[in-house]
């Protein structure tokens, strides 16, 4: 499959590779289209890697992820424009947290980042999942001992399908998923996020992750 990755952070570059190696061709999109962190990822993923503007990957895409900082997300999007995400699933990893003050988020409660992207491109199939966690484990979750739980929340069946299908190619366990119902559900899981960041300070690792109890 031809997959988009929206973003040259770690998160972008993490699942871009692991998207390699799992014989997908990737694009990763930036700002720029000869954008440093970009060109050096090409160089070390190989021959199935790619690089552009985020219009050339959205474009590029037949699937796309969002891998941009949360408060730069729509944004960026837009940038990557409506035409070339129309009719595609399009993964959110993004949360929308206050760089001034990591703690906390931008706003929640009553709205999150996975409904105001959707809203914002009405004709792309919006999906949430795999932001509550670090990086390393989204691609890998057998690296922990057990079960544990990935969340994802989209308003259209067959997108949220096609994402499983993807997660379990990463490792993830059916019962490990957990469908929370349509975008609202990013509300709670982007929430999240300042629990996540409390656990990390006093451990220094991202190395853990949620698990359900029953």
């Amino acid at each position: 499959m031809k997959i988009g990755v929206l973003g040259t952070g770690m998160v972008g570059e993490t699942i871009g590779s692991r998207l390699i190696q799992l014989g997908h061709e990737v694009q990763m999109g930036s700002r720029s289209s000869n954008n440093e962190k970009a060109c050096a990822w090409v160089q070390k993923a190989g021959a199935r890697a790619s690089q552009g503007t985020f219009a050339d990957a959205a474009k590029f895409g037949e699937l796309v992820f969002n891998c941009t900082k949360g408060e730069k997300s729509v944004e960026a999007l837009r940038a990557a424009g409506k035409e070339n995400l129309k009719g595609k699933v399009l993964i959110d990893l993004a949360n929308p947290l206050d760089l001034n003050n990591q703690g906390t988020l931008l706003f929640c409660n009553t709205d999150s980042l996975g409904e105001r992207i959707q809203a914002a491109f009405p004709n792309t199939k919006v999906v949430k999942t795999l932001n509550t966690m670090w990086c390393g484990i989204m691609l890998n979750p057998r690296m922990l001992k057990g079960t544990h739980n990935v969340f994802l929340a989209g308003n259209d069946q067959s997108a949220k399908s096609q994402v499983v299908e993807l997660l379990t190619s990463f490792g993830w366990q059916n019962d490990e998923i957990v469908d929370l119902g349509d975008i609202r559900g990013a509300r709670g899981t982007e929430m999240i996020l300042p629990l996540w960041l409390r656990i990390y300070q006093p451990k220094g690792s991202g190395a853990f992750n949620l698990r359900i109890v029953q």
